[in-house]
This record gives structure tokens, C-alpha cells and sequence, in this order.
């Protein structure tokens, strides 16, 4: 007779095939892996829209600003208001680099919901190339990460160029499960969906593609109201028949330290996100949870043999987690193992409100998420 306890030792198996198979996608990727050959080097137009600052966005901008890329390169700065910090530190940048064709622009106009989108519809309106990569302001790179990352537009069936990225601040424990989530899981998960079938997506942090792909699509104002743009820009690109290709070059995300409420208020506006985007795969991935169903098995467990399995189980998750978060960062941190199983369970709580609410917080106003990811303004938050 199938028990209760055949169940969840079912469903922890489950969740520790699943773990192995992350790691062997993470170990497959080529990260970082650089390709032999002439170089792809077209005209390139960065746009970088931007809000506030903090202690490291000087160093993330100066990471565009001093590339080394043979080919010519034309940077757009926006931000919504002239009143706003980033500016002075904008100008300085673009002072001490006047070698580079940069601007800022004031986007005084709001263009739909998303306000990152609304940026991007006044900053494309500047653009010189055809080749647009759009980056969000806390991203980090090498100096020779456009050289290397533009490469495959080189093909004319590639739609869209993405990047995986690392979160680098582990300051508070707060930020260190953040950090876990993506450096350990989130980009094997990305692998994980990519082993089944080919990307249907983008990751917003870097996006290279071109004005012809653009305008196909209606340009950045086709996606104005929606939440997940990256997403929907190389969903809607799939579905026409290009490629969208994931770069072995690896960005870095780098922010000041954030309180429990602000990681929250993000992971939380991730999950409504990916469950908009995703809803039969974010639905069925409480399965894959590979701390909750080993726990729940050990719980109810009423032999040693059946605990040690379950522990088993818990520990190939722990020992999966740390080198996945290894091989992608070139740290291993045995303090950090436990981690793992701090995130899962955190997940069980995000998972749930996910499918249980609809508002986001983003950017210190708060929106209503429809279905498709449409987003509609609610109430802007008081000042912090």
C-alpha cells in the first residue's frame, strides 16, 4: 500500500535527481570559455538606464566606460529626473573619459509602467548602431566583455545575446541568501531548463541584439507595461524564429548591502515574476525543493535506515550547492554549506505567495501584476 512516508521518500528522490542533474549541467557550461576566430566587432550603442546610486555604481559605470573594444562604441546614460544623485556622478565619469562618445539624457517622459522600459524608448531615440545592448545599472564587467559576449550577432539567425551574472556583496546574512540563490541556483536552473529545450528567454542584466530584431517586435514601447521585459524581449524573439543565445561571459551584479525587508520585497517580486513568465514550470517546482521533502521524510521517518537516507539526501544537496556556488564564483565557503537549506526553505514561503498575491514592489512604487505580466501602477511608497 503506497504510504505517506513512501510519498515523501518519493518526492525527496525526486529532489535529489534533480540536484544532481544541476550540477552536471553546471559543470557542462563552458563558463568564461573564450571561442578562436576572427572577432565580430560591429558599432555598439549601450544604453544604461539608471536610478540613485550607491557605493558601487561608480565602479559598475566605469566598467562600460573604459571597455576595450576595437570597434566604435557609443554609451547613453538616462535617468528620470536631473534632480537625481546619479547624475553628478554620470557627468564626473563622462569628464574623466572624454575619449568616449557618452551622454546623459533626461527621460522626462513616462512611457508606459515599467519605468526601466520607459527609459529605453527616450534613450533608443539617441542610438547610433544597430547593435544596442541594453544593461541595468548595477552590472559590472571586463574590460574585454563586449569583444568576447557580442560575438555570436555575428550570426544572423541570433536574435538576442545573454549573460549569466554573480551577486557579489555577501554582507548580513540576508544578502548571503540572496547571493546563494543566484550564484549556486538560479543560473544551473537556467542550464537545467536549457538542457530540455532551447532558450526561450532573456536575462535582463546584459541583452545585446539589434534594431532590426527591435523593431520587429515594435521596438522597447511594446514592452512598456510589462514587468519581465527581458523575458518577454527574447520570448517574443523565440517565437519568431530567432536564437537566443546564452554567452559563457559571466557579469557581475554588485550592490551595497540591502536590509532582510529589501531582499524580501526583491526575491519576492522575482517569484511573482517567474510564476507570471513560467506558471506550469514554477508550479511544479516545489518538487525539485531538495531540502523540504528530505526534511518532511526524515520527520516522519520511523527507522534508522529510512533517516539516514533522507539525511543522504540532505547532504547531497548541501555538498550540490556548494560546488555549483564554487564553480560559478571560485569560492568555496564551508561556512556558507547550510545556506542550501536556509534558501529551500525560505522558497517554500515565496513559492506559496507567488501564486497567492499579485502586487510587486519595484523601485519604491508598487504595482498590481496581471496575467501576461502587465503591470499597473498602485500607490507610490512613502520615502525611506
Amino acid at each position: 500500500m503506497f504510504s505517506t512516508l513512501t510519498l515523501f521518500g518519493s518526492l525527496a528522490c525526486v529532489s535529489l535527481a534533480v540536484t544532481l542533474w544541476q550540477v552536471c549541467v553546471g559543470f557542462r557550461f563552458p563558463l568564461g570559455r573564450r571561442t578562436a576566430g576572427r572577432p565580430y566587432l560591429p558599432p555598439i550603442t549601450i544604453l544604461k538606464p539608471l536610478k540613485g546610486c550607491d557605493s558601487e555604481t561608480e565602479g559598475c559605470l566605469r566598467s562600460w566606460l573604459t571597455q576595450d573594444y576595437a570597434g566604435s562604441l557609443q554609451i547613453i546614460f538616462g535617468v528620470a529626473s536631473s534632480d537625481d544623485p546619479v547624475c553628478g556622478l554620470v557627468r564626473r565619469l563622462m569628464a574623466q573619459h572624454p575619449e568616449r562618445s557618452a551622454q546623459l539624457l533626461v527621460c522626462s517622459e513616462r512611457i508606459g509602467a515599467n519605468a526601466k522600459v520607459s527609459q529605453l524608448v527616450q534613450l533608443d531615440r539617441l542610438a547610433e548602431h544597430d547593435v544596442v545592448c541594453v544593461s541595468d545599472a548595477d552590472v559590472w564587467v571586463a574590460p574585454d566583455f563586449l569583444t568576447h559576449a557580442v560575438r555570436p550577432l555575428g550570426d544572423s539567425r541570433v536574435g538576442v545575446v545573454s549573460c549569466l551574472y554573480r551577486m557579489t556583496n555577501h554582507e548580513g546574512w540576508a544578502m548571503r541568501w540572496e547571493a546563494f540563490s543566484v550564484n549556486a541556483d538560479f543560473w544551473s536552473q537556467v542550464l537545467q531548463s536549457l538542457s530540455l529545450k532551447p532558450m526561450h528567454f532573456a536575462l535582463g542584466a546584459v541583452m545585446i541584439t539589434t534594431h532590426v530584431r527591435l523593431r520587429s517586435l515594435g521596438g522597447f514601447n511594446a514592452l512598456s507595461d510589462q514587468l519581465a521585459d527581458d523575458y518577454e524581449l527574447g520570448n517574443r524573439l523565440a517565437r519568431a524564429g530567432a536564437r537566443i543565445v546564452l554567452s559563457p561571459e559571466v557579469v557581475e551584479c554588485r550592490s551595497a548591502r540591502l536590509c532582510f525587508k529589501e531582499v524580501w520585497r526583491h526575491q519576492l517580486r522575482w517569484a511573482r515574476t517567474i510564476r507570471v513568465c513560467q506558471p506550469v514550470p514554477v508550479f511544479f517546482s516545489i518538487v525539485g525543493n531538495a531540502s523540504l521533502w528530505p526534511l518532511v521524510w526524515l520527520a516522519t521517518a520511523h527507522n534508522g535506515s529510512v533517516a539516514l537516507m533522507a539525511l543522504g539526501c540532505l547532504l547531497v544537496r548541501l555538498l550540490g550547492g556548494a560546488l555549483l556556488e564554487h564553480r560559478f564564483t571560485g569560492h568555496l565557503r564551508a561556512s556558507r554549506w547550510g545556506m542550501a537549506m536556509v534558501k529551500d526553505l525560505f522558497q517554500v514561503f515565496l513559492w506559496t505567495l507567488s501564486f497567492s498575491g499579485k502586487q510587486v514592489t519595484w523601485s519604491g512604487a508598487r504595482y498590481r501584476l496581471e496575467e501576461g505580466g502587465k503591470l499597473i501602477p498602485l500607490v507610490e511608497l512613502e520615502a525611506k
